[in-house]
């Protein structure tokens, strides 16, 4: 898979997405919001990547929307329509594997919503995070008026959003707003050996306990139970489940396979 807009590399089941803007902090422009939406898209099912790290070129993860798009004004209908084409948010929603955020700069506006629709979020101690849409006469448009209440409350999620206040990146640690700071150096060494942990278990475990966890987080605590049970069920008659109870028994590595 090539690009314009995107650097690919696949290391051990592992895909590293990295936005090639750099010299726009990797602003979401009309090209990068169509190679995200085709990479997702194209990486559904695919058994060969197990899990995908989001990173940024540059001193920026994502920057947000590319501005300078929008001197043209659109209709309604246009900017529907331009939506609806350029949306990646779906397809990102959708994937079955991991999604690790390495974020190593600045995530702001739609570069924050990026990293929020990521599973996972490691941000660099340099790493700036801001929803700061109303600075320029609009509201998050890509998930952040949903995302960032259920990350981190209603309350400090309000101020946030109607400031447009910029945090760095142990702010963001101590609201809940990533799981990790990490000195710059080291961030991608970090998520690197994070990514390693995940994909070394059994795919399916690891595919059903995000499946567990996104489809449970949208029901009652009584409907997500039953999607646990239900998967929790399947599991139990795949051969990496065996194979599981067998290295345990003898004290050895699980050789998973993914059946």
């Amino acid at each position: 898979m090539t690009y314009e807009t995107l650097l690919v590399e696949e290391r051990q089941q592992v895909a590293y997405v990295t936005l090639n803007r750099p010299t726009a902090l990797n602003a979401l422009s009309a090209g990068l919001r169509l190679d995200l939406k085709r990479f997702f898209v194209e990486t559904q099912g695919d058994r060969g990547i197990r899990l995908i790290v989001l990173t940024g070129a540059g001193r920026a993860f994502c920057a947000g929307a590319d501005i300078k798009e929008w001197t043209e004004p659109r209709s309604i209908v246009e900017d529907r329509q331009e939506r609806l084409r350029l949306n990646f948010w779906d397809a990102m929603s959708r994937c079955e594997q991991p999604i690790i955020a390495a974020i190593n700069g600045y995530a702001l506006g739609g570069g924050c919503e990026l990293a929020m629709c990521c599973d996972m979020r490691i941000a660099s101690d340099q790493a700036q995070l801001g929803l700061t849409e109303v600075t320029l006469g609009i509201i998050p448009g890509g998930g952040g008026t949903q995302r960032l209440p259920r990350l981190i409350g209603r309350g400090k999620a309000l101020e946030l959003i109607l400031t447009g206040r910029r945090i760095d990146a142990h702010e963001a640690l101590h609201l809940g707003l990533v799981e990790q700071v990490v000195p710059h150096a080291q961030l991608m060494g970090v998520v690197e050996e994070l990514a390693q942990t995940i994909t070394s278990r059994a795919p399916l475990a690891v595919k059903y306990a995000k499946e567990a966890i996104v489809r449970g987080s949208e029901l009652s605590l009584e409907a997500g139970l039953k999607v646990e049970a239900e998967l929790y069920t399947l599991l139990r008659a795949t051969e990496d489940r065996m194979e599981g109870a067998r290295a345990f028994k003898e004290k050895r590595p699980p050789l998973f396979q993914g059946r």
